[in-house]
């Protein structure tokens, strides 16, 4: 059984930093592409970020380019977002996601493309 678990969120002040991780079980890491989404309140899902499972390549949503960072360690079956310079509206459920054999860095990263989903851990920036 694949699962996938969120850690890290919290409340922080804006202009701190946070470190979401992903954690999967019952897959080969290394084979997928790992993806973080977020949805806020009253607010369509987004992608943020992406790792691609070819060449390793990331993308960033506008949004956060430049104050996020995705990363992952195989060995471990962990992927990282880190999160800094954060502003309140990042505050939302962030979750990871996996998508078999996908370049999602080149292809795009859309939430029904994935095979795999987690269930979200919470982030607050207050203001």
């Amino acid at each position: 059984e694949v699962q996938l678990v969120e850690s890290g969120g919290g409340l922080v002040q804006a202009g701190g930093s946070l470190r979401l991780s992903c954690t999967a079980s019952g897959l080969i890491f290394d084979d997928y592409a790992i993806g973080w989404f977020r949805q806020a309140p009253g607010k369509e899902r987004e992608g943020v970020s992406c790792i691609s499972s070819d060449d390793g390549g990331s993308w960033y949503a506008d949004s956060v380019k430049g104050r996020f960072s995705i990363s992952s360690d195989n060995a471990k079956n962990t992927a990282v977002l880190q999160m800094n310079s954060l502003k309140s509206e990042d505050s939302a459920v962030y979750s990871c996601a996996v998508a078999n054999e996908y370049a999602c860095a080149a292809y795009g990263l859309h939430y029904y493309d994935m095979d795999y989903y987690g269930k979200g851990t919470l982030v607050t920036v207050s203001s």
